[in-house]
């Protein structure tokens, strides 16, 4: 694998570190380093882990500003924080420098009066920065931040953010906001068990959704409202959640990500753990990315980007707040599946028809039952109705024995993981006893069974007490949100079963097609053709024989050289579209040719005031696919790595696909998979399959080459790259590439 890590790494935490002098690897200040190495360019391969512990159960608390005045903002969460630590078990320590008592607790006049180590600090104070320095004296290992007016405002506001983060780097404390909320200290409920979601939120008043899933008995563990993220950020909590024996899945709504690097870091610890992360990100439209800008001062990123990031490393992303409590709830309490196969099993065979094609259509595999398990299940349903899948009872079997008998024998088919029986309406007592032989099915077996409920009402009894009652059983109210979550359990477990993290293969030492390349490179300047492929030759990427000449002459001789037919293209590092110029000349094949050619060229670029290092005289490369295969800086995840149709079909078709390195063969193959024009790729009428292989390693070649010139190369695009029929390798016909 051609793989390293990227992009910008989450600098105040690895400053932390180095600022005490010890190893990425040890402990400072309640973070852990995961094991790993370095990569060629210093950054560490894993995320740094915050121990939140104390954060979440503290032994001591203080809350800076803490009132007991009835109407004030402060009395109410002072109020709120009591309940909490009560309920954690941990001390309450009021500070504020005029009171003696606060609800009947003594109070202390500064932090530096506090007697004890206090764990947590909560700062009830319009403006935390002054407090932070007596935090960090008195060591305090944790403190939130209520106060907004950072960056969610502006300008003015984010410099105000960074002058308070600076202030929590050099403290060694860890913040969590500022303009965050109480949601962390909720009520949670304790009489619930089995696997856990964690929730995370930007925006606290978007986790409600989640957090009232309680009350249908699904049990939460944790609740972080990031805020704005002056320090502690998504990605710590995804880090710290995917540890945590009683965590099954983790639900985040994310309007901007802190720092890409640190979140796929932290994506990729998830992954490992198996421990499934589903978000809804803000941001796939202008709308919303200026929106969530405006709300937590963050970058939204190019959402391509983000999609593609997020699929890598195995992030779930939905759309709503819907469909994220569907989707968390599945994945944390379904265990492992047993077979891919889902079958749909229905009292109307329209019903099963119709969610049968929804289900099909968003990718899932519905397979033929085996004639015998088709004869088996006509003993209990009439030979005239289906039963391969969907399978339709015609409704009268399942009120009666024979309802739970049709849902044994469909489990035990070994082809079957995932049992769905969408009931489309209350129809007692055939639904009422229906729900209960499903409840009862699911208790009994290891796979899973899922029920849509598609009462506009929910207050049957069939639905609030047998389907909800039972935690075996995942039950749905949309047809879509049961198929979106089946397909993220079924690829989720694909996903974590072969997963290999691509940091763990990241090279340590810089190759030496680096050093080469490196003294190619040109700051804040573009490259001409000429030099931009000796930048591909430098990473062994191919490209067509050729010759810069200054001279009729020279151009002549060049072609002798090369080998009739020829190509001349005027290079120069102003010239980053040379046909639309007229500065191309293809196809020709004699001398007097190759003379008129150069100096039709140069007199263009006299003409258009345009500086030529030379003229190239090019060989003239087979037919085949053409590609595009580039490099782009994405503002979140530092350099990214795109393939697609090239020539002008890039622009006119913008057929491409995004990723963000590291990443393996699998992957680059899974690029080209997503393509709508792959199958050029395979051949059509008549033509012969390319070299997919070549195009692959042309691929890997450029994500070697974007990792390791990350701090030199801002852009690089390779159009068209030619992939030639299959054995015979993809030509680099031109290529434009811009240095920081």
């Amino acid at each position: 694998m051609l793989g390293s890590t990227h992009g910008t790494f989450t600098t105040d935490l690895r400053a932390r570190v180095v600022a005490c002098g010890e190893s990425p690897r040890t402990a400072v200040h309640g973070v852990t380093a995961a094991p790993g190495d370095q990569d060629v360019s210093g950054r560490p391969l894993h995320a740094l882990v915050p121990d939140l512990d104390r954060f979440f159960r503290p032994e001591s608390v203080a809350v800076i500003g803490a009132s007991d005045t009835e109407g004030r903002p402060n009395t109410g969460i002072t109020r709120q924080l009591l309940a909490w630590a009560e309920r954690v078990g941990a001390r309450l320590v009021p500070v504020h420098p005029t009171r003696t008592s606060v609800f009947g607790i003594d109070c202390v006049p500064t932090v530096g009066a506090l007697a004890e180590p206090v764990d947590l600090a909560v700062l009830l104070v319009a403006d935390p920065l002054p407090v932070i320095e007596e935090l960090a004296e008195a060591k305090v290992r944790f403190a939130v931040a209520f106060a907004s007016g950072f960056a969610e405002t502006g300008e003015a506001g984010a410099e105000a953010q960074e002058r308070l983060a600076e202030a929590v780097r050099r403290s060694g404390l860890r913040l969590l906001g500022p303009n965050t909320n109480l949601n962390a200290f909720e009520r949670f409920r304790e009489d619930l068990d089995g696997p856990a979601v964690a929730l995370i939120t930007q925006s606290g008043h978007q986790g409600r959704p989640v957090f009232t899933l309680q009350e249908l008995g699904v049990r939460l563990s944790h609740w972080a409202p990031t805020g704005n993220e002056a320090d502690l950020e998504t990605a710590d909590f995804i880090s710290y959640f995917a540890g945590r024996p009683e965590v099954g899945a983790i639900a985040c709504y994310v309007e901007g990500l802190k720092d890409g690097r640190s979140f796929l870091l932290a994506a990729d610890r998830a992954a490992r753990q198996g421990v499934p992360v589903v978000a809804v990100k803000v941001g796939r439209t202008e709308t919303g990315a200026r929106t969530a800008a405006s709300h937590t001062g963050k970058l939204t990123g190019a959402d391509r980007v983000v999609d593609a990031a997020m699929r890598q490393f195995g992030v779930i992303r939905v759309d709503g707040l819907d469909q994220l409590q569907d989707t968390a709830t599945l994945l944390a309490r379904a265990r492992r599946p047993l077979a891919d196969g889902v079958v749909v099993y229905s009292i109307s065979g329209g019903t099963g028809a119709h969610f049968a094609d929804l289900a099909t259509a968003a990718g899932l595999e519905l397979p033929t039952l085996p004639q015998a398990k088709q004869d088996e299940l006509h003993q209990w349903i009439p030979e005239y109705l289906s039963v391969s899948n969907p399978v339709d009872n015609g409704g009268h079997p399942v009120g009666d024995w024979r309802g739970r008998k049709i849902i044994d024998a469909i489990l035990a088919d070994p082809s079957v993981g995932v049992l769905i029986c969408p009931i489309t309406g209350p129809f007692p007592p055939m639904s009422d006893k229906l729900a209960q032989d499903l409840a009862d099915a699911a208790e009994a077996t290891d796979k899973l069974v899922c029920v849509i409920w598609g009462s506009p009402v929910g207050t049957e009894d069939a639905y609030r007490s047998t389907l909800l009652g039972s935690s075996r059983l995942a039950t749905f109210r949309t047809f879509g949100n049961c198929i979106g979550a089946v397909k993220a359990y079924l690829d989720h477990h694909r996903f974590t079963a072969g997963y290999r993290s691509p940091f763990d293969e990241a090279p340590r030492t810089p190759s030496p097609s680096f050093r080469k390349a490196q003294a190619l490179m040109r700051p804040g300047r573009r490259l001409s053709e000429h030099a931009a492929k000796q930048l591909l030759r430098a990473y062994g990427i191919r490209v067509p024989r050729e010759q810069l000449v200054t001279s009729a002459a020279a151009a002549v001789r060049a072609a002798g050289l090369v080998g009739y037919p020829v190509v001349m293209k005027a290079s120069g590092a102003q010239l980053a579209h040379k046909t639309e110029l007229g500065l191309v000349k293809v196809g020709l094949t004699s001398a007097s040719q190759v003379r008129d050619a150069y100096r039709e060229l140069t007199d263009i670029a006299r003409f258009e005031s345009i500086d030529l290092d030379g003229v190239l005289v090019c060989q003239m490369v087979g037919r085949g696919v053409e590609m595009v295969v580039g490099v782009t800086r994405d503002d979140l995840f530092g350099p990214t790595v795109t393939v697609g149709l090239g020539g002008v079909l890039v622009e006119v078709l913008n057929d491409t696909a995004v990723r963000v390195p590291p990443f393996d063969e699998h992957e680059a193959r899974s690029m080209l998979a997503e393509l709508r024009g792959r199958a050029l790729l395979d051949g059509v009428r008549g033509a012969p399959p390319a070299d997919v292989d070549a195009l692959v390693e042309v691929v890997l070649r450029v994500q070697r080459m974007a990792l390791e010139l990350d701090g030199d190369l801002a852009e690089l695009d390779i159009n068209p790259l030619m992939v030639l029929p299959r054995g015979q390798g993809a030509v680099a016909l031109d290529a434009l590439a811009v240095c920081r």
